[in-house]
């Protein structure tokens, strides 16, 4: 009689672009049964959560048609990880216990405590709660009611230009300056269009308070503010700090170049939450599913009793979308630098839907259907010799 041999079990926590790619790459072995721990029984494209917010488009898709049928999602919260007992402790109480572990809990809003007034005033948009809440106080305001978006990058300037190209009365302050990633001529074109649809652009000056119907602005300026939408910034969930793991001063996990964490070769980093080195990559759903790709790779690699792959991911550049009917692709270098050139108008609408759609139906799709199939441009200035990745620092 031949010994019927036990799976490995690998369970990934959070179920993004990251960990959604990871959980079915993973699928390449039959000897192993993955758990997706995600919150929600839906997954949310976030690249989407400013249409949500502004009532222009939806932004969940049911997991069954996303997953592998071998996949097991476990609608719970990850409370804790105990790497030495090799088990993921659940808010339901359950517990789950792994051989290997991806994590993969994404990115979340920061509204600062050091802000009077943000968290009981301001509103985000990096999550699927807070971005329906948005939306129902939208539809609740009046059209000329003045609303406000703090902080000036690609996330302020998509939900901006999506009220604005519904009459709505905006304001967009700056930190710095408006989208600081895009080009310089980039970086024009979005200002034009934005005040060529009403909207007011404050540069160089930081909201110091929130009231509930009003900011104050660095300078000592009040501005009336009916609602105001937080996009400066993004924070990590505190479960890697909370479990005794390495974290950078933002909490995303310290890895080495294979993406496996300096704690534990059998905890493996996907997506925001990773700081491979110590230095994280520019938080994208771009970066995510790669990375989400290599971490399964990095866990396949150590069940084979193989060298795990190294870091190899190269930019192209962003896209950023200015309503429904106008926006840019703005061009990169493979080290995530810009190019003075960018697509623009309808043409740049249209390649920013039609990259919302790739990343589901030629990634994740893909990637459910065909385990290992999904591929990315590679050459980046990260990739290193494998045995120089390996070497964990103590």
């Amino acid at each position: 009689m031949i010994a019927s041999v036990t799976p490995e079990k690998i369970v990934v926590i959070g179920g993004g672009y990251a960990g959604t790619i990871a959980a079915n790459r993973l699928l390449q072995r039959d000897d192993v049964h993955v758990s997706l721990v995600n919150p929600r029984p839906e997954f949310v494209e976030r690249i989407r959560l400013h249409q949500l917010a502004a009532g222009t488009g939806d932004a969940v898709i049911d997991y069954g048609t996303l997953l592998g049928e071998d996949v097991e999602l476990v609608v719970d919260s990850a409370e804790r990880i105990d790497a030495d007992a090799r088990t993921v402790h659940l808010a339901s109480g359950r517990a789950l216990d792994y051989d290997h572990l991806v994590y993969a809990v994404g990115s979340t809003g920061a509204t600062p405590a050091s802000v009077p007034g943000a968290a009981e005033f301001a509103y985000d948009i990096a999550e699927l709660e807070p971005a329906r809440r948005l939306r129902g106080e939208l539809q609740a305001l009046p059209q000329t009611a003045p609303i406000t978006v703090v902080g000036g990058g690609l996330t302020g300037i998509e939900i901006a230009a999506e009220l604005a190209e519904q009459g709505r009365t905006v304001t967009v302050v700056c930190g710095r300056t408006l989208a600081p990633y895009l080009s310089e001529p980039g970086r024009r074109y979005v200002a034009k269009w934005l005040n060529r649809n009403g909207v007011t652009v404050i540069e160089g000056d930081n909201v110091t308070e929130v009231q509930a119907e009003a900011v104050v602005l660095n300078s000592g300026t009040e501005r009336p503010s009916a609602l105001t939408i937080w996009t400066a910034g993004f924070a990590v969930p505190g479960l890697a700090a909370a479990s005794g793991l390495r974290t950078d001063e933002l909490g995303r996990l310290i890895t080495d170049e294979t993406l496996t964490s300096l704690d534990d070769e059998r905890i493996v980093a996907a997506g925001d939450c990773a700081a491979p080195s110590g230095r994280a990559l520019r938080m994208s759903g771009y970066a995510a599913g790669p990375l989400g790709a290599l971490a399964a790779d990095t866990v396949l690699a150590r069940i084979a009793g193989t060298e795990p792959p190294v870091i190899d991911l190269a930019f192209t550049g962003a896209c950023v979308s200015l309503g429904r009917r106008d926006g840019i692709r703005q061009l990169g270098r493979k080290d995530d630098s810009t190019v003075d050139f960018f697509i623009r108008g309808r043409l740049g609408a249209f390649i920013k839907e039609m990259t919302c759609r790739f990343v589901i139906a030629k990634r994740i799709r893909l990637e459910s259907r065909k385990p290992g199939a999904m591929i990315w441009i590679k050459g980046g200035p990260r990739a290193v010799a494998p045995k120089e990745a390996s070497a964990r620092t103590a």
